[in-house]
């Protein structure tokens, strides 16, 4: 968010898990990424996809674009977020984490 680490999201046996960063979370200037997500330590689950992480990626026309440019399956949402939603519009961006 604006450039910082704000947190990981990642999918799991049982759905997906959000979790903000240490780091972020002790920041004095730290804002939550959606009001759906206020600032916590603990995790966040879902057995569904976050309705926010969902609403960032492309729709219509741009995401048939992107679907047939990167060879994607259109109900992989983690994948479908991951390709597309590295330059979003607004402070959220999502990138992989360096392993």
């Amino acid at each position: 968010m604006y450039d910082k680490k704000a947190g990981t999201i990642k999918e799991t046996e049982d759905g997906y898990e959000f979790i903000y960063t240490e780091n972020y979370l002790m920041d004095k200037d730290a804002l939550p990424i959606s009001l759906t997500l206020p600032l916590q330590k603990q995790p966040y689950k879902s057995k569904t996809f976050f309705p926010f992480f969902d609403g960032l990626i492309p729709e219509g026309w741009l995401l048939n674009i992107a679907i047939k440019k990167w060879n994607l399956n259109s109900y992989d949402r983690m994948g479908l977020l991951m390709t597309t939603c590295k330059d979003c519009i607004g402070a959220v961006s999502v990138v992989a984490d360096e392993i």
